[in-house]
């Protein structure tokens, strides 16, 4: 299959390098498509998370007394990390729950949130020194940055925690994830 890398072998470091960032990277989508409960894209993914590997690890043995082509597979295992976590991010797949904690009024906060296309509900709360608001919404991680936004421009001293969903259910959602008002 590789046999020009008789006649080009400093090519192989390369392949190998590039090949383990691809198949790193694929494994990192695959673990998040696992957590998630993907059950469709997590093994299509994992299949050629697998085939990438095999590949590329039948050309180490095949070419086992190279420190060359070992520092490639090292480093395209780390570089496959990096990319693959810049992947995640920027595919941004599922959902978060934001839990606001705010001394303001979580009245106002939450018809900001509902006017911007956010779902969200309120609850009064009893801190540790006050009243508190807190404010729960659940929105696709593609809408992080305009959430936590939202919340700095209203209270830029409000307590938020971020957590990641596994699932959802009956909710007023959209069909791209973003929870839309009314039925």
């Amino acid at each position: 299959m590789f046999e020009f890398l008789d006649a080009y072998p400093w090519l192989l470091p390369v392949i190998i390098f590039f090949g383990r960032i691809c198949d790193v990277t694929l494994g990192t989508l695959r673990i998040i498509f696992v957590s998630k409960g993907e059950k469709k894209k997590a093994p299509i993914v994992g299949f050629f998370e697998v085939f990438i590997w095999v590949i590329v690890i039948s050309q180490i043995f095949r070419n086992a007394n190279d420190i060359i082509a070992y520092l490639a597979y090292a480093g395209g295992y780390a570089t496959g990390n990096y990319v693959g976590i810049l992947v995640e991010n920027k595919i941004a797949f599922g959902f978060q729950l934001f839990r606001i904690y705010t001394k303001k009024s979580g009245t106002e906060l939450t018809k900001i949130l509902n006017s911007n296309g956010i779902g969200s509900t309120y609850i009064k709360g009893e801190g540790a020194i006050s009243e508190v608001s807190v404010i729960e919404t659940v929105v696709s991680r593609k809408l992080e940055k305009k959430v936590v936004s939202i919340i700095n421009n209203f209270d830029a001293d409000a307590f938020y925690l971020i957590e990641d969903i596994r699932s959802k259910e009956k909710g007023i959602f959209s069909a791209a994830g973003a929870p839309r008002l009314g039925k």
